[in-house]
C-alpha cells in the first residue's frame, strides 16, 4: 500500500521542471528539477543467454589410502577440521618397517664385504695374468665372481631404499590444504595396503559441472563464455575462467557435460551447492539502468520517471544484474528520462506535495 500511495502521490504531483533535452544513451541530463539528476534510458549491447542449473565441485578432492600395513597410533584430525598442506593426518606403528630396515642394512654390509673380497681377488689374478702365469679362464672366473658380488650389493642397496619408502608410508601427510570430509579408520585399528584412511576436499579451486541438452549445446560450444549467478536471477555474477565442453553425450540422458573453472577468488561457493549458470548464445540489446536508480518497495520495484513537468514513481520489472547495472524488462521505454538519485527525487516530490497542500 505504501508503494501504491507513492505512485498516486507522484502521479498527482505537478511541478515546473527544467526541460530535459535529448541526450546520448546513458548520458546524465540537465537537472529536471532542483536536486534531481536524470539519465536517458537506452539500449546497450549485450549477449543473449541460456541459464542452466550446475553443481559446484572441488577440483582437488581425494581419499588417501594406506600404502603399508600397520596399526593406527595417531589421527589428529576429524571431520570438518581444516588441514594445512603437508600436515600429518595419520601415523602407523613402524616396528615391522624398522626390523626390515635393520635386515636390509645387514645385507648391505654382507654384500659389501663379499664385493670387496671379490674385487681384491680379481685384481691379484689380473696382475698374475699380466705375467702370463695363469690361464685366461681363471681371470674370467674371478671377473664373473666380482661382477656377481657387485650385483648383490646393488640389490641390497635397492632393498634398503624400498624399506625406507615403507618407513615413510607409516606417516601420511595432506597433499594440499583443505577440509576433512570423512575418516575411515580409528586409532588402534590395523590397516593393510589399499585401505581407505581419510577423505578431504580443497575449497581453494572450484569448478561447476552443468548438464546441457544436445539441442542447446551448439552455441555454447562455439562461444565458450559463461557466468555463474551467485544467488540466482538478478544476483552478482562470477565469470568462468575456462569453459570446457565434453566431446561426447551421455547415451542415457543425451546431455553434454560442460565444465566451468572458477577463479581462485572468494566466490562464497562450496562443493555440493547448486547454482545457476548463464551461457552466452549470441548478441542482444538490453535496456540497462544503474542499480542505484532502482527503488525497492517490498516485492515491488520502481523508477522515478521524469516526463516534462511531471515526476512519478513507476513500477518496473527487472531482469538479470550486470555489475552495477540491472536489466529492465518492462515499465520503461528507450528515450524516457529517469532519476539517477531516487532519494533526491522522493524529497523533491514531498516538497512539491507540501507546497500544493498549502
Amino acid at each position: 500500500m505504501k508503494f501504491t500511495r507513492s505512485l498516486l502521490l507522484a502521479a498527482g504531483s505537478l511541478g515546473l521542471l527544467v526541460a530535459c533535452g535529448n541526450h546520448a544513451p546513458g548520458e546524465t541530463a540537465a537537472k529536471a528539477a532542483p536536486g534531481i539528476a536524470t539519465a536517458t534510458a537506452a539500449y546497450a549491447d549485450g549477449r543473449s543467454e541460456q541459464v542452466w542449473d550446475g553443481l559446484v565441485e572441488a577440483v582437488n578432492q581425494a581419499t588417501i589410502s594406506a600404502q603399508t600395513s600397520g596399526r593406527v597410533i595417531e589421527l589428529p584430525y576429524d571431520v570438518n577440521d581444516t588441514v594445512e598442506e603437508a600436515a600429518l593426518v595419520v601415523r602407523f606403528t613402524d616396528v615391522e618397517q624398522k626390523s626390515a630396515r635393520s635386515r636390509a642394512q645387514s645385507q648391505i654390509a654382507s654384500a659389501q664385504a663379499a664385493y670387496d673380497e671379490a674385487q681384491a681377488s680379481y685384481q691379484r689374478i689380473a696382475e698374475v695374468y699380466a705375467r702370463k702365469l695363469v690361464a685366461k679362464a681363471q681371470l674370467d672366473q674371478e671377473r664373473a665372481r666380482r661382477d656377481a658380488a657387485k650385483a648383490a650389493l646393488d640389490a641390497a642397496r635397492a632393498q634398503l631404499s624400498e624399506v625406507g619408502q615403507q618407513m615413510d608410508y607409516t606417516v601420511v601427510r595432506a597433499p594440499y590444504s583443505g577440509i576433512v570430509t570423512a575418516r575411515h579408520v580409528q586409532i588402534g585399528e590395523s590397516v593393510r595396503p589399499g585401505q581407505p584412511l581419510i577423505s578431504g576436499v580443497s575449497l581453494q579451486d572450484l569448478r561447476v559441472s552443468v548438464q546441457v541438452p544436445q539441442s542447446a549445446i551448439a552455441p555454447i560450444r562455439n562461444l565458450r563464455s559463461a557466468e555463474v549467478l551467485l544467488g540466482g536471477d538478478g544476483s552478482p555474477r562470477v565469470a568462468a575462467s575456462k569453459v570446457t565442453v565434453f566431446p561426447y553425450a551421455d547415451p542415457a540422458t543425451h546431455t553434454f557435460t560442460v565444465r566451468l573453472e572458477l577463479p581462485g577468488d572468494d566466490t562464497a561457493l562450496y562443493p555440493g551447492m547448486t547454482v545457476k549458470v548463464a551461457f552466452a548464445t549470441g548478441a542482444v540489446k538490453r535496456l540497462l539502468v544503474p542499480l542505484a536508480a532502482l527503488v525497492q518497495r517490498g516485492e515491488l520495484q520502481g523508477l522515478y520517471v521524469v516526463d516534462g513537468g511531471n515526476v512519478r514513481l513507476r513500477q518496473v520489472r527487472s531482469g538479470h544484474r550486470f555489475a552495477d547495472s540491472v536489466e529492465i524488462l518492462a515499465g520503461l521505454a528507450p528515450g524516457e528520462q529517469y532519476a539517477t538519485d531516487p532519494a533526491a527525487a522522493a524529497q523533491w516530490l514531498a516538497r512539491r506535495h507540501d507546497e500544493a497542500s498549502q
